[in-house]
């Protein structure tokens, strides 16, 4: 790392940087966590970097679509091309920076990082942009091109949201996933209420609010959750409020003796099964590699429920021949496209394809079959994906259902009741629907 980047807090050079790093296959929310803590950040520096970090990633269509006359021909390091789609994110996207000081700033970063050519050239295209105008992205003709820009999803995401869902709601979904994500924690319900969770958390001086989706989850803003004491003592985990949905509609009461969590890691619905589980219940929990099956154990000890879960490493498509025992509720909240976490993973919007999308289905469905044959009869078996789009979904569970005619479908229970009135079975939580991650969830029982 050169030393100005090193030595640096200032939080657009960092950004900068991060983002070149993040196009060449870094997770963006694994990378920003990295510079965020090797540098020595005000609470106001690291706020912007984040901001200009997953706001670019989010807006690079529209951004790129902007600048891309006055780069025409040109080839521009991946360092200078990002600094210049921050200044158009700053510029046009955030509201409480002057378009003087954007300027400014851009330009000291580009002669930090290059050279006094690179500042003159960045000088130029940021002034022909604010002497020329830019393009007007409403009046590009083609109307699946258009949302695509102007929401920067890529066309294919757009068709198929239109196909399933219509045009007034795909623009819903597409606008909702361009905001900030909410922070939601659980409530570890096996140490503590969450009436006296949500009093800690205010007691360290965090907002605190109530969740309207999940019976234990709480909504938190002004500060970091992962440093208060609620955290580190093992009261709360972090989650998104419809991640705790499948782990509810699995129903564990005092007659579950064994549950399995077939792809488990890095283990947030395994340690909330085992917070609901009573006596010697116990949770079997597998993940296929054995590095994430220490996350799980991890997680379990820090949450005091290591004595509930078991952990190894397994692949779900094998559990007939490797596992001999039956169980009462089985989760697979199976590996899918994550198309529902867009706010939280920006990037995953121009890493998916409609090809990645049909051969996950193809594996959801193979352990989805093979973990079934454990079910236990007259058990419920639990489905779910952190994606929108139905060939993960429902299409998956009309599959399942074809070729296993020893299970029914039940209507997917919520502690909160959520769309009790709608006419479906699975529940599908939308990512405008309550601000939280788009999830799908089925409910299957085997018949006794």
């Amino acid at each position: 790392m050169p030393n100005q980047v090193k030595n640096s807090q200032n939080p657009r050079l960092l950004a900068v940087t991060t983002l070149a790093k993040i196009k060449n296959g870094a997770y963006s929310n694994l990378q920003l966590n990295q510079v965020i803590k090797s540098h020595q950040l005000k609470a106001v520096d690291k706020g912007l970097l984040t901001t200009l970090v997953y706001g670019t990633i989010q807006y690079r269509l529209l951004l790129e679509y902007w600048l891309a006359p006055f780069v025409k021909g040109k080839k521009l390091e991946p360092w200078v091309k990002e600094l210049l789609l921050t200044a158009l994110f700053q510029w046009h996207k955030l509201d409480k920076i002057p378009k003087h000081a954007i300027f400014n700033e851009t330009i000291e970063v580009a002669k930090t990082l290059g050279n006094a050519g690179t500042a003159k050239f960045v000088t130029a295209i940021l002034h022909n942009m604010d002497r020329t105008g830019l393009r007007d992205e409403n009046k590009i003709a083609d109307p699946i091109e258009r949302l695509s820009i102007s929401y920067s999803l890529p066309v294919w995401l757009v068709k198929a949201l239109l196909d399933q869902v219509g045009e007034a709601k795909t623009k819903s979904i597409l606008t909702s996933l361009n905001e900030a994500p909410a922070q939601a924690v659980r409530v570890n319900t096996a140490k503590t209420t969450v009436a006296d969770a949500k009093a800690g958390l205010v007691a360290e001086g965090l907002s605190v609010r109530d969740s309207a989706v999940a019976a234990d989850a709480l909504v938190v803003t002004g500060g970091h959750v992962a440093s208060s004491k609620a955290f580190v003592d093992g009261l709360i985990t972090i989650q998104d409020e419809s991640a705790m949905l499948p782990v509810e509609a699995l129903d564990i009461d005092e007659s579950v003796h064994s549950v399995l969590d077939a792809a488990a890691a890095p283990g947030g619905k395994t340690t909330q099964i085992a917070q609901y589980l009573s006596g010697d219940a116990t949770v079997l929990a597998l993940d296929i590699h054995e590095h994430k099956v220490k996350l799980i154990k991890a997680n379990a000890k820090r949450l005091g429920l290591a004595d509930r879960v078991e952990a190894k490493a397994l692949d779900a498509r094998q559990v007939p021949e490797k596992l001999d025992q039956d169980f009462d509720r089985i989760l697979v909240d199976a590996p899918c496209s994550g198309l529902g976490l867009l706010r939280r993973k920006p990037e995953i919007r121009y890493e998916k394809s409609l090809e990645d999308v049909l051969h996950l289905a193809d594996l959801q469905l193979s352990i989805l079959n093979a973990t079934a044959k454990r079910l236990a009869p007259g058990g419920r078996l639990v489905y779910s994906t952190c994606t929108i789009l139905n060939q993960e979904n429902d299409g998956v569970i009309e599959r399942f259902l074809a070729e296993n005619p020893d299970f029914t479908l039940l209507k997917t229970p919520t502690d909160k009741k959520l769309k009790d009135d709608r006419v479906e079975d699975v529940l599908k939580i939308y990512p405008d629907d309550y601000e939280t991650d788009g999830f799908f969830v089925a409910t299957l029982q085997r018949k006794d």
